[in-house]
């Protein structure tokens, strides 16, 4: 059985884990020294729950899925048993580097690495491993289990052995990818975080009401979820420190974030987790406002 790593236990790392497991991968959840990741399973098994509750997933492959999932109790052993290592920590560039250093130390030299990050440069990353030729962006989209997408980002130094390593590693996971250069904001936040922004300028002069320009979107142009709803759903902080990312490495206006935006995360209105953001959240639903 293919043995995988999930580092970090937040939403993106949760996710990632949740459709590993589903998949047929032994899945181990680690994060930063003295985090317990027991409860980050537990909440990967409570959605499993909801699936089946709901229908949506069968309660053996559940079971099956909670069987092959852990919190990682050692994770140098479980870095240096992994055939695949996926980093899902915050977007800080220090940081994920860190966690390179740190993995190439004890993850075996045939191991595939993976970062999930939707606009940090991934030959920045790669380039503090000794082998930066295994490493490769896997951007994947919030929630992991529904998001049918994976934006494979393919670094200067990425090999195609990697490359194909990890078109393979979509298709196991039942995601449909894209391949693109490394690039700011890749292909799909240049084009997500324009949308979002102009919605929130919208919001921010009065054209309408959150509801209505959400509905706009999904009603006028098919999208599965409007801009808004999608911002509170991955978090106004992390939106706005992919903007001011953006804004910084491409220069246009259309990156720079409103005062509106930047106003409702002094505030901590951060969208879903918060309970709070351009809906209110109750019981994991958008109320409008």
């Amino acid at each position: 059985m293919a043995k995988m790593l999930v580092v970090g236990a937040g939403t993106m790392g949760r996710g990632i884990a949740h459709v590993a497991a589903l998949s047929g991968f032994d899945v181990a959840v680690g994060d930063k020294k003295g985090v317990d990741t027991a409860p980050a399973v537990a909440a990967i098994r409570g959605e499993m729950d909801k699936g089946v509750q709901k229908g949506k997933l069968d309660a053996a492959l559940r079971d099956a899925a909670v069987a092959r999932l852990r919190a990682s109790a050692d994770f140098c052993a479980d870095a240096a048993a992994a055939d695949v290592v996926i980093e899902a920590v915050f977007e800080d560039l220090d940081l994920k580097k860190k966690i390179f250093t740190h993995l190439e130390e004890h993850v075996r030299p045939d191991a595939l690495l993976g970062t999930n990050t939707s606009s940090l440069p991934i030959s920045a990353i790669a380039g503090v491993c000794r082998h930066p030729g295994r490493v490769i962006g896997t951007h994947f989209f919030n929630p992991v289990h529904i998001m049918a997408l994976l934006e494979l980002v393919r670094a200067e130094q990425t090999t195609d052995e990697t490359l194909a390593r990890a078109l393979d590693l979509a298709k196991t996971l039942g995601k449909t990818p894209i391949v693109v250069r490394d690039v700011p904001g890749f292909a799909t936040s240049r084009l997500g975080v324009c949308l979002g922004l102009e919605a929130i300028r919208m919001l921010e002069q009065g054209v309408a009401s959150a509801a209505d320009i959400d509905t706009a979107l999904e009603l006028g142009y098919r999208h599965p979820m409007g801009p808004l709803k999608l911002t509170d759903l991955v978090g106004l902080d992390v939106r706005l420190a992919i903007a001011d990312h953006l804004h910084r490495e491409l220069r246009g206006d259309q990156y720079r974030a409103p005062e509106l935006m930047r106003k409702m995360v002094a505030e901590g209105k951060l969208g879903k987790k918060s309970g709070e953001g351009f809906y209110r959240w109750v019981d994991g639903n958008a109320v409008a406002k």
